[in-house]
């Protein structure tokens, strides 16, 4: 069974950091994009990062480029994301999926599986 499990949201000021995990069971990663997506209350769920592979050029959207950092350890078959200088717009549920590197960057719907999701919660 393909699972994907979230961890690592929670309340944090405006200006914090915080780490997701996102771990991978039922399936190995070659092959696969992982990204991160994120939903806020009343809006769509929105692309944040994917990767590809531990050493390919990962995409970003711009809303957090410079902030955020996707990263992927193949032995562990888990991807986290560094988040750094959180702002208040930057609380969502976030959501790891695996899919299709291209379906990743275009948005949720190219994604085949999907995890539970972790809050994060920026306090201004």
């Amino acid at each position: 069974e393909v699972q994907l499990v979230e961890s690592g949201g929670g309340l944090v000021q405006a200006g914090g950091s915080l780490r997701l995990s996102c771990a991978a069971s039922g399936f190995g990663f070659g092959g696969y994009a992982i990204g991160w997506f994120r939903q806020a209350p009343g809006q769509e769920r929105e692309g944040v990062s994917c990767i590809n592979d531990a050493n390919s050029r990962p995409y970003y959207a711009d809303s957090v480029r410079g902030r955020f950092t996707i990263s992927m350890d193949n032995a562990k078959n888990e991807v986290y994301l560094q988040m750094n200088s959180l702002k208040s717009e930057d609380t969502a549920v976030y959501y790891c999926a695996a899919g299709d590197f291209i379906g990743c960057v275009g948005g949720p719907d190219g994604m085949d599986y999907w995890g539970k999701g972790t809050l994060v919660t920026v306090s201004s």
